[in-house]
């Protein structure tokens, strides 16, 4: 049977300059989850340039972070081509490294608006999500971070793909799993339940990022095992039959774990660290609820501790005369009244 060619990785070339799908697919991932959060933070009276700045410098910081984090675990490969580190266009970044990225960015740059994390965070969950669904296909489009074989009866039959998709997952000899797909389904969903989550009362500040980091990271665990490219370590024996032990339940819907090369080691980073984020999300829920740290609940109103003013944009004109705002307006003299009683 006859395959259609993969799709060309590069949509048009500015003179020798090529332009990707990879790239393309990413800005449009974060235009969209910048759109998220400028709606959800006008609820909030927080201005949309809070937000765009926020995209300015949070959006090349995840980069940075995604693209180390991933260099970091395959310095063998790279340690010999040092400029490949910086060749993004071409995959290798971990949404991980992305979010610690961003998280580390997201602490100064909120201090220095003078705005709670916590609270600014909760509006971002969605839009993070977002981003992630849309880059998904990025991966999608560069033919990585798929799963292992299947028939492809079981994805024109079973998941009834559309044929650009399943002609895509034809990589080397075989069809693979769409474990792109999947997490971008996973993550749409994720998206709508923050989103119901979020009008609920009993919501405290921090409630729906950690919500965002558990729904995410359950997906990812139970994902991550059908890919064939999981970065990996050495661990022991029992961690290991643990993590495949929980797995276990995706065997029963009739999956079966990717090829993982035992150079690499035999414990995938990826689920092991969806765990530990799952069970520390949790336990920080539970332990700020029963210590009252969160007192603000995600629907109170955010103010800076910032002057609105400092951000304001002062006239020429009045800039050297003195203003009180503070006191009330006097109301317009008479200029027949009697100056004297003037006070």
């Amino acid at each position: 049977m006859f395959y259609s060619l993969a799709i060309d990785p590069i949509v048009f070339s500015i003179g020798s300059l090529p332009v990707h799908w990879y790239g393309l697919i990413l800005g449009l991932g974060a235009l969209t989850g910048l759109f998220l959060c400028i709606q959800e933070g006008k609820r909030f009276n927080i201005p949309q340039e809070f937000f765009m700045d926020m995209l300015l410098l949070g959006l090349p910081s995840a980069i940075i972070g995604a693209r180390l984090y991933f260099v970091a675990f395959k310095w063998d490969d790279y340690k010999d081509n040092l400029l490949d580190i910086f060749k993004v266009w071409n995959g290798g970044i971990a949404i991980y490294g992305a979010l610690i990225g961003a998280i580390i960015c997201g602490i100064i740059y909120f201090r220095y608006k003078g705005y709670p994390f916590w609270r600014i965070v909760d509006i971002c969950a969605p839009g993070l999500l977002a981003g992630q669904m849309i880059g998904r296909w990025g991966n999608f489009i560069n033919q990585e971070a798929y799963g292992g074989v299947v028939e492809e009866s079981f994805l024109r039959d079973k998941l009834h793909l559309p044929d650009f998709i399943v002609n895509q997952m034809y990589i080397g000899d075989a069809f693979h799993h769409p474990t792109f797909l999947y997490e971008s389904l996973w993550s749409l969903l994720g998206i709508l339940l923050l989103m119901v989550l979020r009008r609920q009362k009993f919501v405290r500040a921090g409630e729906i990022f950690m919500s965002y980091f558990i729904w995410y990271s359950i997906g990812r665990f139970f994902i991550e095992a059908l890919r064939t490219d999981s970065l990996a370590f050495n661990g022991s024996s029992g961690l290991e039959a643990f993590i495949n032990g929980l797995w276990s339940p995706m065997k029963w819907m009739g999956f079966e774990q990717g090829y993982l090369d035992p150079a690499y080691g035999n414990i995938r980073i990826s689920q092991l660290l969806a765990l530990l984020i799952i069970v520390a999300a949790i336990a920080l829920i539970i332990v700020r609820r029963v210590s009252g740290q969160p007192k603000a609940h995600y629907l109170d109103p955010i103010i800076s501790t910032k002057p609105a003013a400092a951000d304001a944009v002062v006239p020429e004109s009045a800039a050297n005369t003195p203003q009180k705002p503070s006191q009330p307006v006097q109301p317009v003299e008479d200029p027949s009244e009697d100056k004297e009683t003037k006070e």
